[in-house]
Formats: structure tokens, C-alpha cells, sequence
């Protein structure tokens, strides 16, 4: 790393899953026109986001992140953000209420279009074509011209990710949020799925408590958390003359922000020490997501975090635990007791997705429902008999009715992929999936709350007193 930091240091060093654009001039024009477009979030939320993390650390929250595998602008629509937020605000209540935590929400939204690769080519047909790396860098269409990495991209992304914030902010702080509006957060498809009974079983009580709450003068206009929610955005930073472009110093405090996202991570592929990506992350101020992936090593992650997390300040970085349902116990131990032995403050959370990607039997690539949720649960185990705390989940979901990932109540088979598969990159959770994963990681969540002492938010307690 250089002693010295700047958003443009990283160019000095080793870059990977990177584009290769021909127009090196036009490139440099685009990133300049970005520089000089407003942020898309502030350095304020940011901050608010890594205090809520910090708690989280400290065992008195739960972080539920989750959202599309890669944005698209043909997808981009009201109605589809909607559905997401609906079903997310819906995962988040039954965490809340059923696992008794504060849950701490951040989408994959507004911001996650590029995706890193395993091959930079694909042969269709016969005809090799350059690897489709996300909407902001090119189009999944396979022709010649069309998988061309064009920089004007960059500009479609930021303006679909500027109006994508401006709605999901409408419905976070409008009232849509309200949890007196349980009820009506179902989407149609859901109501005949097996986890709608369950979901209305609990929105009935949590109308009886509120209708309590009430009666004893506690409403949604006397209680503005009661109408109102707290959301923020993430995404994985690859794309990094975007993310310079878009980084800025916070006025108040002095500080640079990537205010492209309140929250970006470090992907499995780009985690390398002496590269550009960590040298990017490591000196904005937002909260920061590592992925540790199988092959990384206790004193590896150990180097990582001194680098990324120098101060040690809770909540600035989060660890994405992404090994695949039958190596956590194999890998996951080792980190957890190198990171406990050397005091560092860090959130833990399951990506239950990457490590579970299978080829079916009809040649889509899906993920089974329960390698996912096993791997939640040997997670959340690992956790209990290291004494510590599974912080949270990172999936790959939507609010649509796809048929991508095989498994879940209503059995979704191989031969079933054909029907709705839309994602173009990873197969996601549908909305019936997503549903029923919030109520299985509640039950791990009531476990772990009779197996370890209830941690006192002394905040709430000075709040109250």
C-alpha cells in the first residue's frame, strides 16, 4: 500500500476483472462528466449506516442484505422496485418480530450492474464473444458489437441508479413503510404460497400489538419509527474509474466518500492485498464489505483488515462468509478464531449463493434452495460454538415470480427453470423463496437468543430512562 491515499492511487497498482475499453479518451471523458454529477447518496447516511453496523458487532442487531444479482436496464421499472421493496420490508419484519433483533436493511440496488467473471470470453454458437460483465459495461445480447465494453454506460447507470433512489427513498420516509400497512405489503403471487400463512399468522399479531400500542397513545404520528424506515444501498465496487469518479470529500468532516452506494464490497476475486480494489476501498469512508471465499487463509484475512479497517472501528467492515454449504465448517472456524484472537471488531455475515451455483440437469445454472439454507444454518452454528455472532445474510433475491433457484415450499424442479428464468447473470431467490428463508433464519435466530445472553443496548436503555 502507498503511505499516501488519494481516489486515484489505485491506478498504480494491479487490476483485475477490470474492462478493457478501446476508446481510452472517451473513457476518461465519461468518468470526467461523472465527477461533476451530484452524489447519489451523502456521507451523513453512510455514517448512520456504520453506526448501525457497530452495533451489529456488538451482537444487538442483524444486517438482512439482499437484492438483484445485476441490475438491467431493460428491467428498470417502478413496479419492480416496488416488488422488491415489498418483499424486502416484508423479510425484515419477520426478523424483527419472530427473531427479536433490530434488523439493519441494505439492498443490491441503485448501483450493483457490473459482475466480475470467471472467463473473459463465451463461445455461443460456435462464435466466441467477449464475457458479459453487467449492464454499465456492456450487453448481454450476444453480438460482436453489442459485447463491446462502451463507457457511455456509465452514464445509463448512474441515471437509473439516481432514479432508482429517488423511489425506494419515496417509500422508505412516505409512509409506505408504515407498519400499521403490514397487510397490504403481500404481493399477489404470494398469497397462495405455503409462507403466506405464516406471514399473516405474525402480521396479525404484530396488528394486535400495535393495536395495543395505540390504546395506550403510541401511534404512527407520535412515533415516526413506527411509519418510517432507515434503507440503504450497496453494491460491489469493480468497476473503479466509476467509483473514483463518483468519490467525494464530505464537507463536514474532511473525509472522501464513495457516494455512489452507503455501502460497497471487495468481491472474492478482487480481494488481492497488492491491488487495486483494496487500495481503492481502503481509503473511503463508507462501510466496506470483504467476500472471503474458501481459498483465504486466517493470516490473509488478518493482513485485510489491518489494511482496510487500520483503526479497528466497528462497523466499518463487514466479512461475507461465501464457501458453499459443504465447506463452512472446513473454512469458516479458522477465521472466526483469527479474527477473535486478534480483537478486531468486525460483522459476520452468510452469502449463502455463491458457493451453491450447480448446473441442473436442463443446462440452466441455479442454486438449490436447501444447499442455501443449509449453509445459513452450519453459519449460524459455526457461530454458537465459537461464541460469537452471526451478524447477518447477503442474498441474491427478487420480488419477482421467477423460476431460477430449485427448491423452497412450492418445489421448484429442474424441469421448472424453463418457465420464468429471467435473471441475465446468477439465478436469484424469488419473492415465495425469500419469504420463507426470512422465517427459517428466524427460528437460527430464536436459537441463538436462548444459547447466549441477551446483549443490553445501553443507548436505549439511557433513551428510555
Amino acid at each position: 500500500m502507498t503511505s499516501k491515499w488519494a481516489p486515484d492511487t489505485w491506478r498504480k497498482f494491479p487490476v483485475m476483472q477490470m474492462p478493457d475499453y478501446a476508446d481510452a479518451a472517451k473513457l476518461a471523458a465519461v468518468e470526467s462528466q461523472l465527477a461533476g454529477y451530484p452524489p447519489l447518496v451523502f456521507a451523513g447516511e453512510a455514517r448512520k449506516l456504520k453506526k448501525r453496523l457497530a452495533k451489529v458487532a456488538e451482537g444487538k442487531g442483524f444486517l438482512l442484505q439482499g437484492g438483484d444479482c445485476a441490475e438491467s436496464f431493460a428491467e428498470h421499472s417502478a413496479d419492480n422496485i416496488r416488488d422488491f421493496f415489498r418483499v424486502f420490508l416484508q423479510m425484515a419484519v419477520v426478523l424483527t418480530f419472530a427473531g427479536g433483533q433490530p434488523v439493519v436493511k441494505v439492498g443490491r440496488v441503485a448501483g450493483q450492474f457490473a459482475k466480475p467473471r470467471s472467463s473473459p470470453t463465451e463461445t455461443i454458437d460456435g462464435v466466441e464473444y467477449p464475457i458479459y460483465r453487467g449492464d454499465i459495461v456492456n450487453d448481454s445480447a450476444a453480438t460482436v458489437e453489442g459485447r463491446k465494453p462502451d463507457p457511455e454506460r456509465q452514464i445509463m447507470a448512474y441515471r437509473q441508479s439516481a432514479a432508482t433512489l429517488n423511489l425506494l427513498r419515496a417509500f422508505a420516509q412516505g409512509g409506505y413503510a408504515n407498519l400499521e400497512h403490514v397487510h397490504q405489503w403481500m404481493l399477489g403471487f404470494l398469497k397462495d404460497s405455503p409462507a403466506s400463512e405464516q406471514y399473516n399468522d405474525l402480521a396479525n399479531r404484530l396488528t394486535d400489538t400495535l393495536g395495543f400500542m395505540r390504546a395506550v397513545g403510541i401511534t404512527a404520528e407520535t412515533a415516526p419509527q413506527l411509519r418510517t424506515t432507515d434503507f440503504f444501498t450497496s453494491h460491489e465496487a469493480l468497476l473503479l474509474g466509476y467509483e473514483q469518479a463518483m468519490t467525494r470529500v464530505d464537507s463536514t468532516s474532511g473525509d472522501y466518500y464513495a457516494t455512489s452506494g452507503h455501502m460497497l464490497w471487495i468481491g472474492d476475486r478482487t480481494r488481492q492485498l497488492d491491488h487495486a480494489h483494496v487500495e481503492f476501498a481502503r481509503g473511503i469512508k463508507n462501510p466496506i464489505g470483504l467476500k472471503c471465499g474458501p481459498s483465504l487463509k486466517p493470516d490473509e484475512l488478518i493482513k485485510l483488515i489491518d489494511v482496510l479497517n487500520p483503526d479497528n472501528e466497528a462497523g466499518r467492515l463487514t466479512l461475507i462468509a461465501r464457501f458453499g454449504a459443504d465447506k463452512v465448517e472446513k473454512h469458516l472456524p479458522e477465521l472466526i478464531r483469527a479474527v477473535k484472537r486478534e480483537g478486531r471488531a468486525v460483522v459476520w455475515s452468510c452469502d449463502p449463493m455463491h458457493g451453491n451455483t450447480i448446473k441442473s440437469t436442463s443446462g440452466y445454472k441455479t442454486r438449490p434452495f436447501d444447499a442455501v439454507m443449509s449453509e445459513v444454518r452450519r453459519f449460524m452454528s459455526v457461530h454458537q460454538a465459537e461464541g460469537t455472532h452471526a451478524g447477518g445474510v447477503h442474498i441474491e433475491m427478487t420480488g419477482k415470480d421467477v423460476t431460477e433457484c430449485t427448491g423452497g415450499l412450492r418445489a421448484i424442479t429442474d424441469e421448472d427453470l424453463n418457465d420464468r428464468y429471467h435473471t441475465f447473470c446468477d439465478p436469484r431467490l424469488n419473492a415465495a423463496q425469500a419469504l420463507e428463508l426470512a422465517f427459517l433464519l428466524a427460528d437460527e435466530l430464536k436459537k441463538e437468543q436462548t444459547l447466549r445472553p441477551r446483549k443490553v443496548d445501553d443507548e436505549n436503555v439511557e433513551a428510555a430512562e
